[in-house]
């Protein structure tokens, strides 16, 4: 019974350390941005809170939730305002590498009145969390990822 009970928490140590570290796509092939994470709790409550379908907004095909009434109403209001830079990907990937990576939802810093998501997962095997290098040269990335962002989303 103990081998047993071992087991079963390596399992869910296992599951829980996938779904932790699961990248996404901003957008998923059914429409839901940024994993359903509230892009205005990131603002809020400077954390990131998982949404509800119950607080759906669609803009720009792209389905958001929200956890609370106030948080979707205030996203109607004013989208530009809480949607996250780089469309939503990796801004590390944008501005350091020229590049579109997939993000970790629960991985992002609100700079300058902005929110920024990151890539945080395992990479060639090893663990590696863009929001570590990005804040090692965080004013560079800031002057540059706009302009970056812009040459990586016409190619």
């Amino acid at each position: 019974m103990k081998k047993l009970s071992l087991v079963f928490l390596v399992l869910l140590f296992a599951l829980v350390t996938d779904v932790i570290s699961a990248q996404v796509q901003p957008v998923d092939k059914d429409h839901l941005a940024i994993g359903g994470y509230d892009v205005v709790s990131y603002f809020t409550a400077n954390k990131a809170t998982k949404g509800n379908a119950v607080y759906t907004v669609t803009h720009d095909g792209a389905n958001y939730y929200f956890a609370t009434a106030k948080n979707q109403k205030s996203f109607k209001a004013d989208p530009t305002k809480y949607l996250p830079q780089c469309d939503g990907y990796c801004a590390w990937g944008v501005a350091e590498k020229g590049t579109k990576f997939p993000i970790n939802p629960e991985t992002f810093t609100v700079s300058d009145g902005k929110l920024f998501l990151f890539f945080n997962g395992d990479f060639e095997g090893q663990p590696f969390n863009t929001l570590t290098e990005w804040k090692k040269a965080e004013k560079k990335y800031l002057t540059t990822v706009k302009t970056a962002w812009e040459k990586v989303n016409k190619s």
